[in-house]
């Protein structure tokens, strides 16, 4: 019986850090050998291969990065020698970068996205125990079918479901609602449940659109709306309050940009739970569904505006964008 091969592709990030000599603040540095060598040894059932895509900080981790990464993993998913992909990735946006392949991929194997809380250099370093589980994880058959899988602090979560929820705990990544999908004891990957997939997959030639995201709170006015209308965006994501719901203030400024042909999604800026159509004043949810905007179900804005920008690279139908997001709500 021939072993697993994993190609393991390296973008960067803190798991590929450490402290700089003179400043001790943390930078860059190339260790994919260092730490080959060392899971190599711990894992000898288990071929690895290795391809760097880049040394990136993840806040430099860009739209077309990730388009590119998911052509590249596509193509390594296609090799029937290899049984599954592990990327390394900041922590930063690493929950964007997921959901992107996640959108994008249509693969039975499994993708695993990891990376770490701590630098080589720490104490307590964090990288090499989720690359260990991460490859555990995308060895494992019963990791099949389950879209693009987040694996760190041994804990299994759907890349559409977990979220960064702590700027240095190690373990920030959680499904704040569901919980993990599974865990990793030891050797063995342990699988809870499965997940509510799949959405439609995305797979535009290429990526043609800009959408940002404009974050609601008390008082806010439509200044933000309207300087990226001026600025033709192609899209625009409102982080809304609670249910779905923004200051009347916000509301010109929405109805401009729907009249302008640009779509309006609405997230919350709550961390758990659905944004709907519930309140009927101005600025309510009701009232901004009359005006055309498009709800986003239960994903945070970070996702939705990934989402968006890789359907408006394929179709600028707005109906068809709705049923796009109206697609894996929960």
């Amino acid at each position: 019986m021939r072993k697993k091969s994993i190609m393991i592709v390296f973008t960067g990030g803190t798991i590929s850090m450490h402290k700089h000599e003179s400043t001790f603040k943390t930078v860059i540095n190339d260790n994919q050998n260092e730490l080959l060598k060392i899971l190599e040894s711990n894992i000898p059932h288990v071929e690895l291969l290795s391809h760097q895509f880049s040394m990136k900080p993840s806040p430099a981790v860009t739209p077309g990065d990730m388009f590119n990464l998911a052509k590249l993993t596509n193509q390594y998913i296609e090799n029937p020698n290899i049984d599954g992909v592990v990327i390394t990735h900041g922590t930063d946006t690493l929950e964007e970068t997921a959901y992107f392949l996640d959108l994008y991929l249509n693969t039975k194997k499994p993708v695993v996205v990891t990376g770490s809380m701590r630098n080589f250099s720490e104490l307590g370093y964090d990288g090499l125990s989720n690359l260990h589980s991460s490859i555990l994880v995308a060895s494992s058959s019963e990791s099949k079918n389950l879209g693009i899988l987040v694996v760190l602090n041994d804990e299994i979560n759907s890349a559409r479901e977990v979220t960064k929820s702590h700027t240095m705990a190690l373990d920030t990544f959680k499904s704040l609602e569901f919980g993990p999908l599974g865990i990793v004891d030891q050797e063995r990957v342990i699988y809870y449940r499965n997940t509510h997939h799949h959405e439609s997959f995305i797979t535009p030639n290429q990526l043609s659109a800009d959408v940002e995201i404009v974050k609601a709170s008390a008082g806010s006015s439509s200044v933000l709306l309207n300087l990226l209308i001026d600025q033709k965006i192609n899209g625009i994501i409102v982080e809304a309050l609670g249910r779905g719901n923004v200051p009347e203030t916000m509301v010109d400024g929405i109805k401009r940009a729907i009249k302008n042909n640009i779509p309006v999604i609405i997230t919350s800026r709550s961390p758990m739970g659905r944004v709907l159509d519930t309140y009927g004043y101005e600025g309510g949810g009701a009232h901004l569904m009359s005006l055309g905007v498009i709800f986003a179900g239960n994903l945070n804005s970070q996702k939705a505006r990934i989402k968006l920008i890789l359907a408006l690279s394929l179709t600028n139908d707005q109906e068809q964008i709705r049923k796009y997001f109206s697609e894996g709500d929960y």
